[in-house]
């Protein structure tokens, strides 16, 4: 059996049996008390008070400069002065943008949206629309998702004498803009509750402020509020909840012609909306007029009051969602062909003239997750780039930009994604301090991926009462997700594919019990199992409902082989080895007997051909086949004295090793290996 998992680890919480109990005993059931306790809550009221989506809205004013800004807004509508609402081209900053243009039309202003073309302008502020906007009379800007980093731009505004108003919701730098109020909730100065909010939800705050009730523009704006705090994946805890719960409520009776006409042209039903849904079928559609240069479709498709232009919007959206798709498959194709073949990357840095800009970052993520590691694509234009980001494995993009800084024009965002501008000549020695900051953080040989597992239950429990019981945790999402569970050693009994062989159903049994499965992108090949396959299993559950007949599904996140005895992903003794800084204790752990070392060749000879394998599953396999433990560690200094006496060949690819028997070989004198001498030696010392 070689089964290629998708994560070199398992984070499987341990629920408290006395919290299981109690929750139990508060009316949960056993299933849902498991996932409840694996997260923390010990009792019925810790939890209903983590999953509230009723809980009170922080007053708006306890942000920082919340009170100059509504002032200053405030007088402009008093005096009738014409306002400019300046957002970002994402579902956040067009969502943030929408809000805050009708919610002032509605009370009199002369105001005006503007979203920078994402091609021509970029993302922020920038001298040519405030200079645009000043020669339309414009006294007062007002920024939504963006302008946190906007000092020049400031300074610009206070020279023409338009006045600015920041919200934002990114992080700080050390300088904040010289402007009539920055609402930002990362502020340092800030004592806000809830820093993650989206910049939608700060454009609501300000709403709320000016209104003097934040229920009153909540019950108008939910909608909006509720998909750009989704789109832009910000934790659904606390205040977030509230947003989202009430807009998925908002959305399934939707009053804006464009939002409702978007959902029947996605295919996205009202009555069964939810985070997912904004997130895979909604959002991409909203994304695509800033990618592809359209940004002014989206925006009138929420201003707009006329369905019958509502339904020519969302079918324009959906078109662009397809021409998007279209060029991202081509901007793959080309990066991947760029790719140094058989070397493995800390980073990856590439850049083309071809590519386009609103599309990279897409592409940028789908290769950070294949290759494990954070990914940078440029788009080139004369002597300068612009480049999207996308982090792996927690690696921090913002703090390392801002290390970098002396090389790049400008640069923003998060530790997930950010974007930056940097002149040609530059992006050779970016690419070789961006590596040498990757390498620095992550380790070879240690599993860059790891799946947070909820915890292991027995399949007893995944009934569909216990599985229907699970909704409690909605709305699900970036920080209360929808529950991954495990089951251990399944036998795969049947496989085939579904989704015209796109997708492979599972046939799994422990004993009498009988389990379906779905593993979306995935076949028997592709995850290299079979039919009489031991594995564990972590997925999502559900229920599947096929001709109102109803069944427990699991929705299959990743496969692994059944280990009968421990095995763990400890390396840390191995690279104290590497770098020569052993101690006789790790020495003592690490070393091989002639036993264990005989376990791994003779599973490494048996194999047949050429071993490509993530590490971690290698080891999980010869610890099955041999019932005995070891560490992934362990497993790496066996490899290094069959290669060091010449038995095989190691080669790293990304999340892989390629193993390669020296033909003929089969024989060595161990003691002739340098890994096992050093030990040796370390262990006397």
């Amino acid at each position: 059996m070689c089964v290629r998992v998708k994560y070199g680890i398992w984070n499987v919480s341990q629920p408290d049996g006395a919290a299981v109990n109690a929750l139990a005993e508060g009316g949960y059931t056993p299933l849902a008390a498991m996932v409840l306790a694996s997260r923390g809550m010990a009792t019925p009221q810790q939890a209903a008070e983590r999953l509230s989506c009723s809980g009170p809205l922080p007053d708006p004013f306890a942000m920082t400069d919340m009170a100059p800004a509504a002032e200053r807004v405030g007088l402009a509508l008093g005096r009738g002065e014409k306002i400019a609402v300046f957002g970002d081209y994402d579902v956040d900053g067009i969502t943030s943008t929408c809000l805050l243009t009708d919610f002032l039309r509605r009370r009199g202003a002369d105001c005006v949206p503007y979203i920078p073309g994402r091609l021509e302008e970029g993302y922020g502020l920038n001298p040519i629309a405030i200079r645009q906007l000043g020669s339309q009379g414009v006294k007062l800007i007002i920024t939504v998702d963006c302008g946190i980093t906007a000092l020049q731009e400031a300074e610009l505004c206070r020279e023409l004498g338009i006045d600015l108003v920041i919200t934002d919701h990114h992080e700080c730098k050390d300088s904040l803009p010289q402007a009539a109020a920055v609402v930002d909730p990362h502020r340092p100065d800030g004592g806000y509750p809830h820093k993650n909010l989206s910049g939608v939800g700060v454009a609501f705050k300000l709403a709320a402020a000016l209104c003097g009730s934040q229920e009153e523009v909540l019950e108008e704006y939910a909608d909006m509020v509720c998909l750009g705090t989704v789109a832009d994946v910000m934790p659904l805890l606390g205040e977030n909840r509230v947003f989202v719960s009430r807009g998925l409520k908002s959305l399934a009776h939707t009053r804006r012609p464009g939002i409702a006409a978007l959902m029947a042209e996605s295919g996205c039903d009202p009555r069964s909306v939810n985070a997912s849904s904004i997130g895979f079928t909604l959002a991409p559609r909203i994304n695509a007029a800033g990618r592809m240069g359209k940004i002014e479709l989206a925006v009138e498709l929420f201003l707009t009051d006329d369905p019958i232009r509502a339904q020519e919007l969302a079918r324009a959206l959906c078109d662009l969602n397809r021409q998007r798709q279209n060029v991202e498959s081509e901007i793959y194709r080309q990066a991947v062909s760029m790719l140094p073949p058989g070397q493995n990357c800390d980073a990856i840095v590439l850049a083309d003239e071809r590519w386009h800009q609103g599309v990279v970052g897409i592409v940028a993520s789908r290769i950070a997750e294949e290759y494990a590691c954070p990914a940078f694509l440029i788009c080139l234009d004369g002597d300068h780039g612009k480049a999207s980001s996308r982090s792996h494995g927690g690696f921090n993009l913002f703090a390392s930009l801002s290390a970098l800084a002396p090389l790049l024009e400008s640069y923003g965002g998060h530790e997930l994604a950010a974007g930056f501008t940097i002149s040609r000549e530059n992006i050779p020695e970016f690419r070789k301090q961006i590596s040498a900051l990757a390498a620095g953080f992550y380790r070879d040989d240690i599993p860059r991926t790891s799946l947070d597992v909820d915890c292991a239950v027995p399949p007893e429990l995944l009934t569909i009462r216990g599985i229907e019981s699970l909704s409690i945790l909605e709305p699900c999402g970036n920080g209360c997700p929808k529950p991954v569970l495990m089951v251990k050693n399944l036998i795969i009994e049947r496989i085939s594919q579904v989704g015209s062989g796109r997708h492979m159903r599972l046939r799994l049994r422990q004993g009498h019990l009988v389990l379906g499965a779905i593993y979306f992108s995935a076949n028997a090949e592709t995850a290299s199992i079979a039919p009489g396959d031991l594995v564990d299993v972590a997925f999502i559950p559900q229920i599947n409902d096929f001709r109102g007949e109803k069944s427990v599904q699991m929705n299959v996140v990743d496969i692994r082989p059944s280990c009968a005895a421990e095995c763990l992903p400890e390396v840390s003794a191995y690279l104290a080895l590497r770098e020569n800084r052993i101690t006789p204790r790790e020495a003592e752990l690490l070393t091989p007997d002639r036993a264990e070392l005989a376990t791994v060749w003779r599973f490494l000879a048996g194999y047949g051909g050429i071993i490509r394998e993530s590490p971690i599953c290698l080891c999980r396999k010869i610890v099955r086949a041999s019932g005995n433990p070891m560490t992934l560690g362990q497993l790496m200094t066996c490899l290094d004295i069959f290669r060091d006496v010449g038995l095989l060949s190691v080669s790293r690819m990304h999340k892989y090793i390629s193993i390669t028997l020296t033909p003929g070989e089969s024989k060595a004198d161990l003691n002739g290996s340098q890994t096992l001498q050093r030990l040796l030696h370390a262990k006397e010392s």
